[in-house]
């Protein structure tokens, strides 16, 4: 009997019983490692006890926990964060979409990494649908992983950057499971957006990823967007400052998660400036990985073999910006505290001659927007980009999508999650069209989806999307979407 004419599997933690779609079997909800409670939520991922009975797979599970957070300003962003906090303990699981295999054998495997500032989003976003990648071909994989305080916390007696290694961990299950799902465990893509991008990015330096993945995909994160244990403790701080406690691991064990969720509001804005070194992510989130050395400097000193393809949108900036309704009114002095956020000293007032030397008609709207968005996601591209090429033996590959949507009256265009819906071919989505939504409401082309959807595919089974590769500071970049 093939995989595709079933919908129970036993995994190595128990048999789990999915849902047949028109392309294919979903399954939702699968545990890759133990619900993470009390002290445990700042421990390394434990592997689950397992079950006995059939697992129903067929519905959605819970999600980590979070605030609510479904807009940007004026901007409906439900699509991407999704539901917001579905209550449970049992979070850290996979959803998983399977094509019709027939006699094809086992078929490669993408894993995405949801973004969300690393205080929201999850699995079950309805823009993470995987039904395209398995009407394709392809086994897709969306993780959940631990969130804000339980997640990204600095503490003294627990291991940094606990989310990223929930992901190591679902990559370990998958890994040892995939192929009973007709996926190819030697053949997995791990791809991520915004914060799951920096995420993937972060994961590329352990030493034990080669062994688990064999290509990855980068889109709009940045290689220099973690923070340094200095700035890191500022959070730690402040944590307990609002709580009245020693921060620990030990002492945060009884606290609830509601009361850590609701803590994250309060959070937000927080000056992370040290003498050496500026917030890496702007401000727009106080969370992010913890390390001394930034991710685009640890992989100029290794070769991974992995193939990378890396890259950021036009006006990456434009959605912290256009849903504010602060861009017709941007000012000299605006465009210099901008820049002030990624620069000290001298440095924003030469960051706005730069930037504004090399793109000489953009107005002060558009020049604001890009600083910003320079600042966040594409300088740190660059960078990254430039160290897997020197460095790695995989190769390495540099986009820039530019389709502009007229929502917001037009100022959203190109914007940071732009991409997302063409990557997962979800133009369809209702709840992406309109005045105050992502798409905005002249209709897409759906042959650009189509184009952009085919692109990642190709990379995930062959390493190469279609395109020369990037090598140097500067090399080849895909534009994808502009006229």
């Amino acid at each position: 009997m093939t995989p595709a004419a079933i919908t129970t599997i036993t995994t190595t933690h128990g048999p789990v019983r999915g849902r047949r779609h028109d392309h294919g079997t979903v399954y939702l909800d699968i545990p890759y490692a133990a619900p993470p409670a009390g002290r445990g939520r700042f421990a390394e991922p434990r592997p689950h006890p397992g079950w006995t009975e059939v697992r129903d797979a067929a519905r959605p599970g819970p999600t980590a926990p979070q605030p609510t957070r479904d807009a940007f300003g004026t901007l409906d962003m439900s699509p991407y964060f999704g539901p917001g906090w579905q209550r449970g303990e049992d979070y850290l699981t996979l959803n998983i979409w399977t094509p019709r295999l027939g006699t094809q054998g086992l078929r490669p495997v993408m894993v995405f990494v949801h973004g969300g500032g690393f205080v929201a989003g999850s699995n079950r976003a309805p823009l993470h649908d995987g039904t395209a990648f398995a009407r394709d071909g392809v086994v897709l994989i969306t993780v959940n992983y631990r969130l804000g305080i339980p997640g990204f916390l600095h503490l003294p007696d627990a291991p940094d950057n606990r989310g990223l290694l929930d992901v190591l961990a679902a990559l370990r299950w998958i890994r040892g499971n995939i192929d009973r799902f007709g996926g190819d465990p030697a053949n997995l893509t791990l791809f991520g957006q915004s914060a799951g991008a920096i995420l993937v990015g972060g994961i590329l330096t352990e030493p034990a990823v080669p062994g688990l993945i064999r290509r990855a995909i980068i889109q709009s994160g940045t290689g220099t967007g973690a923070l340094t244990p200095e700035q890191a403790r500022i959070v730690t701080t402040r944590v307990g400052h609002e709580l009245d406690i020693e921060p620990s691991a030990e002492t945060l064990a009884n606290i609830p998660d509601a009361r850590l969720v609701d803590l994250i509001p309060r959070l937000t804005g927080l000056d992370l400036h040290t003498p050496t070194h500026h917030h890496p992510l702007g401000g727009i989130t106080p969370f992010s990985l913890v390390a001394r050395r930034q991710p685009a400097d640890a992989l100029a000193a290794m070769d991974t073999g992995i193939d990378l393809m890396i890259g950021s949108n036009l006006d990456e900036g434009s959605l912290y910006l256009a849903p504010l309704g602060v861009l017709n009114t941007t000012t000299e002095t605006d465009l210099r505290d901008t820049a002030a956020l990624f620069q000290s000293g001298p440095g924003p007032v030469d960051a706005v001659r730069a930037h504004r030397a090399r793109h000489p008609e953009a107005g002060r709207a558009e020049l604001r927007t890009i600083i910003l968005g320079d600042g966040l996601f594409t300088a740190g591209t660059r960078r990254m980009a430039a160290a897997h090429a020197a460095a790695s033996s995989g190769r390495t590959y540099r986009y820039e999508f530019a389709w502009r949507s007229d929502a917001l009256s037009g100022q959203l265009g190109a914007s940071h999650v732009m991409e997302m819906p063409f990557v997962f071919d979800r133009l369809t989505l209702a709840s992406l069209h309109g005045p105050h939504a992502l798409l905005g409401t002249t209709p897409p082309p759906a042959e650009l989806a189509r184009q952009i959807h085919r692109t990642w595919l190709r990379f995930a089974e062959t390493g190469a999307p279609g395109w020369p590769a990037h090598q140097g500071n500067n090399g080849h970049v895909q534009h994808l979407g502009s006229d």
